[in-house]
């Protein structure tokens, strides 16, 4: 038997296994992904002047509405759901696209004005630009306590 035969036979029992077991055994994960829902890609970066955050999500075939997006602290949320493309009269052979419900939570890494966040959807990309927080510039004085020291009470001039 020649190598092609023989991987060609490899090949053909996968296929038997795939079809026998539903997927179980594939090795990628997507099946188990399939029915838990997906993870959008996202890229996170930081421009502008005055500076603000603008992360990118791929969200291509799912529709605006069923999007959510919500500003937890220094998190992005973003939650939705892909419906599967189903017509009537079609006969897949390879069905690759992740469908189902989404939850990907962003870590920001600094603090956001979350009540002028702005986010469009174009492309099958959605754009969220938020705000960063300006620190905060105050500076006080700490007072420094030694406690149960009585001596040091009467130097600090907190004692009687």
């Amino acid at each position: 038997m020649s190598e092609r035969d023989l991987f060609a036979n490899f090949e053909r029992m996968r296929r038997e296994m795939d079809e026998l077991f539903g997927d179980v055994l594939d090795r990628s994960g997507l099946a188990s992904r399939r029915r838990g829902g997906f993870s959008p890609a996202v890229d996170l970066f930081y421009e502008g002047d005055p500076p603000h955050a603008v992360v990118h999500a791929e969200l291509a075939g799912v529709d605006p509405a069923d999007i959510g997006l919500e500003v937890t602290g220094r998190d992005l949320v973003i939650t939705g759901h892909r419906r599967p493309a189903t017509e009537e009269g079609r006969v897949y052979q390879q069905l690759e696209i992740d469908f189902g419900p989404f939850r990907r939570v962003i870590p920001l890494g600094a603090d956001v004005v979350a009540d002028q966040a702005r986010a469009t959807y174009r492309d099958g990309i959605l754009r969220v630009e938020l705000p960063l927080a300006r620190p905060e510039r105050t500076s006080r004085s700490v007072p420094i306590e030694v406690p149960g020291d009585n001596a040091a009470d009467d130097v600090l001039g907190n004692g009687a």
